[in-house]
């Protein structure tokens, strides 16, 4: 008899000890499921382009030097946005395809989730033509413009073909949206220092630049967003513009989105392509 009491004691202490492992481990698990969004599983996400990924016009550039990389880009604020995101913001002011080939491709993983991108319009002299087209006359600006868009239409395919091959090489399974440019200029009659000749013209500039790179995008198997719709009304010479005019004490920030278009025009427009 005293033999079976000490067996019934032995089987409540196995018993006992069992139940306790089964409480400790639902613990961890209800502790799991409360961890902060700092610690939970991240959406790495790479923000590859050119000065409108980069945010320059729209202050706040921090470190970042002559990229102008500002905290108040689109990447930026899409990351605050998405707890749990791990941004490698490498966009960079005045960026060419070779520029996005040659060093941003490099913070690509296996594993990045999410690639934006915008670029193509250093690659066909947008810097020249705004410049010619605020200082020259309109036949000037027209003409600049139609050299632009030929090298758009001969030589930019290939090159965004071959930029977006290596973007999903190096990433794979990543989600990757391309960006387009808005037309920068109010149309028809405005009170503008830029003729109606030369604002008509540069939005049309827009409107095929807009054409090649979709078209590119979607055959890479890529999202294409236009901001354009984003951009609507809220051109150069507009009531309220989220475009920089000519910036006389920040010439680079000149014909580049202001905050309200980096948020109101590329955030909103990233955030409608992927949610």
């Amino acid at each position: 008899m005293a033999y079976r009491r000490g067996e019934q004691q032995m089987t409540k202490i196995r018993r006992s000890a069992a139940a306790l492992a089964l409480t400790v481990a639902a613990g961890a698990v209800v502790a799991a499921g409360s961890l902060s969004p700092a610690n939970a599983a991240t959406q790495k996400y790479v923000a590859l382009g050119d000065s409108y990924s980069s945010g320059d016009g729209a202050g706040s550039y921090g470190s970042s030097g002559a990229c102008l990389r500002s905290a108040n880009a689109y990447p930026e604020l899409y990351a605050k946005a998405h707890p749990g995101t791990a941004l490698s913001f490498v966009a960079c002011a005045g960026a060419k395809v070779e520029d996005v080939l040659g060093k941003q491709v490099q913070a690509l993983t296996a594993d990045t989730g999410l690639v934006t991108i915008s670029i193509g319009g250093n690659d066909v002299g947008f810097a020249s033509v705004v410049t010619t087209c605020t200082f020259g006359s309109d036949a000037a600006c027209t003409d600049r413009i139609a050299k632009s868009t030929a090298t758009a239409t001969t030589a930019l395919p290939g090159k965004l073909d071959t930029t977006y091959a290596e973007i999903k090489t190096r990433s794979p399974r990543a989600q990757v949206v391309v960006l387009g440019y808005p037309r920068l200029f109010a149309s028809g009659p405005a009170f503008c220092a830029i003729s109606q000749t030369k604002r008509t013209a540069l939005n049309k500039a827009a409107d095929s630049l807009a054409e090649i790179i979709a078209d590119r995008a979607r055959s890479a198997g890529f999202t294409y967003e236009d901001v354009r719709d984003e951009f609507a009304g809220h051109g150069v010479c507009t009531s309220n513009p989220w475009i920089h005019g000519i910036r006389p004490l920040a010439v680079a920030e000149s014909y580049h989105p202001t905050l309200a278009g980096q948020k109101n025009g590329y955030h909103a427009a990233l955030t409608n392509a992927i949610g």
